[in-house]
């Protein structure tokens, strides 16, 4: 696999937010989001053996593993991974951007799935593949990164056409103003969770 870095530290988004996390970024991308904190992995990695990647990852004493990127759905040894992270006992959180097909992966109701659908201000949500909704449960979670009021309205349009059957967040993208976020959240009476990025706030904080 393509592996643009493996590093032991808090999950900062979703259901597993707060909570230590061994994650593996692997490397490319097939969108290019304009508030992508990330382009380090557009390209930059080296090919490293799925029994390497398990050696490197037993040094934690944590048995959760996020695999994100980049777009771990672009890794044609995917499946391969996931099949011996679970040989290893280990819980699986995938955070996928919302454009593939989630039905490539074939441990689908052995992951966490962690779903974005892009809104309007990241210029991808044209990308996206809307039945990968059809496809997660409560297991897993839904989330939109909200950076106007376009793209609020834009998530809401989203949830009331699909309906989803999962834990979903409205993330503001950092810097966006989170007190606007919760007023319209407030005033609309909706039953979703604000997420906010921790990761960004210890690294503040450092």
């Amino acid at each position: 696999m393509k592996i643009n870095e493996i590093f032991y530290s808090i999950q900062g988004e979703g259901k597993w937010a707060g909570t230590p996390n061994i994650f593996i970024r692997t490397s490319g991308c097939n969108l290019r989001c304009t508030y992508c904190d990330t382009k380090n992995a557009y390209y930059n990695g080296s090919e490293i053996k799925i029994a390497d990647i398990i050696k490197e990852i037993s040094k934690y004493k944590c048995k959760k593993v996020c695999l994100t990127g980049g777009e771990p759905l672009l890794q044609k040894d995917l499946n391969k991974i996931i099949k011996q992270l679970i040989k290893e006992k280990y819980s699986i959180l995938i955070e996928t951007n919302g454009s593939i097909n989630l039905e490539k992966i074939n441990e689908l109701s052995k992951v966490i799935i962690s779903l974005d659908i892009k809104c309007p201000s990241s210029k991808m949500n044209d990308k996206m593949f809307f039945h990968n909704i059809n496809l997660i449960s409560k297991k897993d979670q839904l989330k939109f990164v909200i950076n106007s009021k376009d793209d609020y309205i834009y998530a809401k349009k989203i949830i009331e056409e699909y309906k989803p059957n999962t834990n979903i967040y409205f993330q503001p993208a950092w810097g966006f103003a989170v007190e606007k976020l919760v007023d319209w959240m407030l005033n609309d009476n909706l039953d979703i969770k604000l997420g906010l990025q921790l990761h960004k706030i210890i690294g503040n904080i450092k």
